[in-house]
């Protein structure tokens, strides 16, 4: 499945992880279109996150990781942390003040993967962008 993403001024392409991550898939699926804020990440490195605090998608573990290559969203359901989605742009080790997190890459970018690293130096020194994930 297709999605379209806006996020600060670039668009980007991309396809849900419906095989490896088919509860989230389903669970953020139901929640479209999805907006929020990313801001530039804490501690994980070459990052930006959209914090959700504790909402809940009602899911669990799959298809986890650390380190999320660039392109790559992962959603963190929550638990000893906040819930958050991430979308990595270079190099992450996805960490909290709590420590080492692990989350669900449940999105792939497929398109304007020179733009991710614009995207989050814009958002590292000009503030939060808005993002939108929808249907293409």
């Amino acid at each position: 499945m297709k999605l379209k993403i806006t996020a600060g001024p670039f668009v980007f392409d991309a396809v849900l992880e419906t095989e490896k991550a088919p509860q989230t898939c389903k669970a953020f699926i139901e929640r479209l279109p999805f907006e929020g804020q990313i801001v530039h990440v804490r501690w994980s490195g070459e990052g930006v996150w959209v914090p959700l605090g504790d909402y809940n998608f009602g899911v669990g573990y799959e298809n986890h990781t650390s380190h999320p290559a660039p392109g790559h969203i992962i959603l963190y359901p929550g638990g000893i942390s906040e819930t958050e989605i991430l979308l990595a742009y270079g190099g992450v080790d996805f960490s909290s003040k709590m420590g080492q997190l692990a989350g669900n890459h449940f999105i792939t970018i497929t398109s304007n993967h020179e733009n991710l690293s614009v995207l989050g130096n814009k958002t590292l020194w000009e503030g939060a962008q808005q993002i939108r994930f929808e249907l293409a």
